[in-house]
């Protein structure tokens, strides 16, 4: 596969495709690129939406309010030096056949995340597109890899959260193979179509469970992502939750520990894996993490304990299911593609209260 890059300079201009535009990640998106210094926005596209001007559809862009939003074509999107897919599960495959190959794609949805086709077939119960690159940058070995790539899927939000939170633990050896995850979401990580579930009246003053009993469509993603780092199988027992916030994660992730290992050995694990990493923030002992401080941002907080009690390790995670979770995230990867600061057009600081 072709790699592009571009000599970073103060006076680069690129141009930034959304597919998806209409959507929370592609309007996501669309707000870091207002203030990325190189990426300018280009092709905008929709789907039921085209037509229809960014007023109307994301009315907080407002430098982008006469913009409207194209029909969803390949060759429009080919214009742009860098394209973002913003699309429901099953559609990224189909458009991207018609890219051309060296043209750097981010991918937001699910369909070239996993590696192996049973485990597509039966959380998405639909045709299997393949394998790109995994692109969860933090993640030993990865940077280099988006580097010299050109197409990377991004990962899902919550195994951001749950993958950041294991990952250093497992390649060390300090827990065990059965990793269990009770993760709270924003509604904004069920899109934009209109569900009951998803009315005020339903979620305000309430939380609920979804997707239980090992069938949440993220739940292989997970084992995909610990399971390269441990070097064997792991197993994850996830259920999900629907909290009354409009935006954010917090995942709360517990295992078996080695004999012996301590709340001091769990927390230094996790600062000596992500010592240089500017967006991930293990938090000093004693504080945990909230997901108000990381709305807005690119930022993910982890704590870790030991369970005294039953001699677990536990350990929680916070970003954002827009931000670290999907958009920004996108441009994280799609500034490695580029050959652009990791960190231009992102923030570590969230905007709460």
């Amino acid at each position: 596969m072709q790699v592009c890059k571009y000599a970073y300079t103060s006076a680069v201009a690129l141009t930034a495709a959304v597919a998806g535009a209409s959507g929370y990640a592609g309007g996501e998106l669309l707000r870091l690129l207002l203030g990325h210094p190189s990426l300018h926005i280009g092709p905008i596209a929709a789907g039921a939406k085209a037509g229809l001007s960014l007023a109307e559809v994301h009315p907080q862009l407002t430098p982008l309010a006469d913009r409207i939003l194209s029909p969803t074509d390949p060759d429009l999107l080919a214009q742009a030096d860098v394209v973002f897919l913003a699309l429901p599960h099953g559609e990224s495959a189909a458009l991207v056949r018609d890219l051309p190959e060296s043209l750097p794609v981010i991918d937001l949805g699910a369909d070239f995340r996993l590696a192996d086709e049973r485990m597509w077939r039966q959380f998405y119960n639909d045709a299997y597109a393949g394998e790109w690159l995994y692109g969860l940058t933090e993640i030993p070995g990865t940077r280099a890899e988006i580097v010299q790539s050109t197409r990377v899927a991004n990962p899902g939000c919550y195994p951001t959260a749950v993958g950041l939170a294991m990952a250093p633990l497992l390649a060390q050896g300090l827990v065990g193979d059965l990793i269990v995850v009770v993760a709270a979401s924003g509604t904004s990580g069920a899109g934009r179509s209109p569900s009951d579930a998803l009315m005020a009246s339903q979620v305000m003053g309430s939380m609920s469970s979804y997707r239980v009993g090992g069938i949440h469509q993220h739940t292989p993603e997970m084992e995909q992502t610990l399971s390269r780092a441990a070097g064997s199988a792991v197993r994850v027992s996830f259920t999900p939750l629907l909290a009354p916030m409009p935006r954010g994660i917090l995942a709360t992730c517990s295992a078996d520990m080695a004999s012996g290992v301590t709340t001091d050995d769990l927390q230094e694990c996790l600062r000596a894996a992500y010592a240089d990493e500017p967006f991930v923030h293990v938090l000093p002992p004693g504080a945990w993490p909230h997901t108000a401080s990381t709305v807005g941002s690119n930022a993910v907080h982890l704590q870790a304990t030991v369970d005294t009690h039953t001699g677990r390790a536990i350990v929680v995670a916070a970003l954002d299911n827009l931000g670290k979770g999907a958009a920004g995230q996108a441009l994280q990867n799609a500034n490695l593609v580029l050959g652009l600061p990791e960190t231009a057009g992102l923030s570590s600081a969230g905007v709460a209260p």
